[in-house]
C-alpha cells in the first residue's frame, strides 16, 4: 500500500492565493491546449468521483465545482493557467493527498535554492553552488515573501507545488531577512535545463528516453538511500524515506540491537510505503500493535504491525521529526508517542496524513502528454480516535535550529537528542554526519 508521499518535497517546500496565482507566461493558448486542458480537468473529476473515499466529498459539491471550473477554462491564458486551474478544482476538497500530477515539461528547473519552515519562520535552508542564487541567497536568511506573496508555514506547500509543478518561473522576486535583521530583495534568476520529450515508450527511439530515466532515478536512488552512524552505545539511522524491502529493513535493525539507544532521523521524510512503515514498526515492539484505523468509502479496516518478538529493537529509541516528515513518518512518530515507546523530539510535522492511489491518463500518440491524478483512497485514524490530517504530530521537545545554525550547518537538534542518549555529539559535528547532497540536475 501506498500512503502517499507529501505532494513535493523539492527546491521550495493549498492556500488560495497561490492556486490562483496564474503562470508568468501570457502567450495565450491554442485550440489543442484547450482540447488537452478539458480533457484533464473531465478526467480528474471522474478520478475522484469513483475512487475518493468520502462519498459526500467532505460536503463539497462535486458536480457544481466542475461545471464551475469547465467555464473558468474558458478564460485561461495560457496552458500554464489551465493546468494551475485543474490543481484548484482539485483543492476544494483541501485533502494533502489529492492532487494533480500535469504532464512532464521537456525540462529541469531549479531555482538554486531550498526553503522549509522551521517553527513559525521560512528558512534558506540551502544555496546550489554555481547557480544565480549563490552569491544572493544564503543559507539562514529568512523568506518574507515570493513574488511579493507573504510566504509562511501555511501557504508554504502552495508555494512549493505552483513554482515547481504548476507554474515554473523563470525568475523569482525574494524578500529576504538575514540572521542579523537586515532586509533585502533579490532577484534570482532559474537555471533551466532541457530534456527530450516524453515519448511513447514502445515508439522508435525510446531507449533513450529510458535511459535518460534509469540515470534520474539512480542519482534520486543515491540521494534518498537509508544511512547510519554507530556511536558507541547509540546508533543514529537517517532514514529519508519509508521505500524499502523486508530484508533490508531487518538487517539495520540487527545492527540498532547492538546499541542501547536507536536515534531515528524521520526528518525531511515525506512518507512512501505503508508496508515500509508497518515494517519498522514491527521491529520497535515486542508486542503487535494497531497503527491506526483504514477508513475507505466502503469499509473500516485496521492496519497491524505483528511484532518480530525477540527479533525486535527494544532498547531506548527516539525519533527526530520536522515540518518536512509527512505520511508515514508521522504515522510512526504518532504510534511512538500513544505507546509510550519513546521520546519524540522536533519541530510539529506536515499534517499530511492519507493513504492515495495514482490514477495515469494520457493523450496523444507517438508523443505521449501523460498526466496522473493522486486521490485519497483511505482516511487514517489513529487508536486515539483522531486524524493527523491538518494537524500533525507535536514533539514532546520542541528543538529548533536557529538561523545561525542554519546558516553554518550546525545541527543542534540532532546534538540534543544524543545528550538525551548520554552521548556528547556538538552542533558541529552533529551537522557533519550525513553530508547534504544536492540531486544532480545534468548539463545546461
Amino acid at each position: 500500500m501506498v500512503d502517499g508521499m507529501r505532494r513535493w518535497p523539492l527546491a521550495l517546500g493549498v492556500a488560495a492565493c497561490w492556486l490562483a496565482s496564474p503562470s508568468v507566461s501570457t502567450q495565450g493558448i491554442s485550440q489543442s491546449d484547450e482540447y488537452l486542458l478539458s480533457r484533464m480537468l473531465h478526467d480528474a473529476h471522474d478520478a475522484v468521483k469513483q475512487n475518493y473515499y468520502d462519498l459526500t466529498f467532505h460536503g463539497e459539491d462535486l458536480e457544481a465545482r466542475y461545471r464551475e471550473y469547465d467555464d473558468k477554462l474558458k478564460s485561461a491564458s495560457s496552458l500554464n493557467d489551465g493546468l494551475t486551474m485543474i490543481a484548484g478544482f482539485l483543492n476544494g476538497l483541501k485533502d494533502s493527498h489529492t492532487y494533480f500530477v500535469p504532464p512532464r515539461r521537456p525540462y529541469k528547473i531549479d531555482y538554486g535554492y531550498r526553503f522549509a519552515p522551521i517553527g513559525d519562520q521560512i528558512l534558506v535552508t540551502r544555496v546550489r553552488p554555481g547557480t544565480d542564487a549563490s552569491g544572493k541567497v544564503n543559507a539562514g536568511d529568512q523568506l518574507l515573501a515570493i513574488d511579493g506573496v507573504r510566504a509562511t508555514r501555511e501557504n508554504f506547500e502552495a508555494a512549493e507545488y505552483t513554482l515547481n509543478v504548476l507554474a515554473p518561473r523563470p525568475a523569482t522576486r525574494l524578500t529576504l531577512r538575514s540572521p542579523a535583521g537586515a532586509d533585502r530583495e533579490v532577484i534570482v534568476q532559474t537555471k533551466v535545463v532541457p530534456q527530450r520529450q516524453i515519448h511513447d515508450m514502445t515508439s522508435p527511439g525510446a531507449d533513450l528516453d529510458i535511459a535518460d530515466q534509469v540515470l534520474e532515478q539512480q542519482g534520486n536512488d543515491h540521494v534518498m538511500r537509508q544511512q547510519f552512524a554507530e556511536l558507541g552505545d547509540v546508533m543514529v539511522w537517517k532514514m529519508p524515506i519509508f521505500l524499502g524491502n523486508n530484508s533490508d529493513i531487518d538487517k539495520l535493525f540487527a545492527l540498532a540491537r547492538r546499541h542501547a539507544t536507536l536515534i531515528l532521523d524521520l526528518r525531511g521524510n515525506p512518507g512512501g510505503l505503508v508496508d515500509t512503515m508497518r515494517r519498522m514498526v514491527s521491529n520497535l515492539f515486542d508486542h503487535d500493535v494497531t497503527i491506526a484505523d483504514q477508513v475507505t468509502r466502503n469499509d473500516r479496516s485496521k492496519i497491524i504491525a505483528k511484532t518480530r518478538g525477540a527479533n525486535a529493537y527494544t532498547g531506548r529509541l527516539i525519533v527526530l521529526i520536522d515540518s518536512g516528515s509527512a505520511s508515514s513518518a508521522e504515522l510512526l512518530a504518532r504510534v511512538v508517542q500513544l505507546e509510550e515507546r519513546g521520546t519524540v523530539i522536533g519541530d510539529r510535522s506536515a499534517g499530511a496524513v492519507m493513504e492515495t492511489r495514482f490514477f495515469p491518463y494520457n493523450e496523444g500518440g507517438a508523443l505521449r502528454i501523460v498526466y496522473q491524478f493522486a486521490v485519497t483512497a483511505a482516511n487514517l485514524v489513529m487508536t486515539d480516535g483522531k486524524s493527523l490530517e491538518g494537524v500533525g504530530v507535536v514533539p514532546d521537545e520542541i528543538a529548533l535550529p536557529a538561523p545561525a545554525d542554519v546558516a553554518v550547518g550546525r545541527d543542534p537538534v540532532l546534538s540534543h537528542a544524543a545528550q538525551v542518549a548520554g552521548l556528547a555529539l556538538n552542533p558541529v559535528a552533529a551537522g557533519l554526519l550525513f553530508p547534504f547532497e544536492w540531486i544532480p540536475l545534468g548539463p545546461g
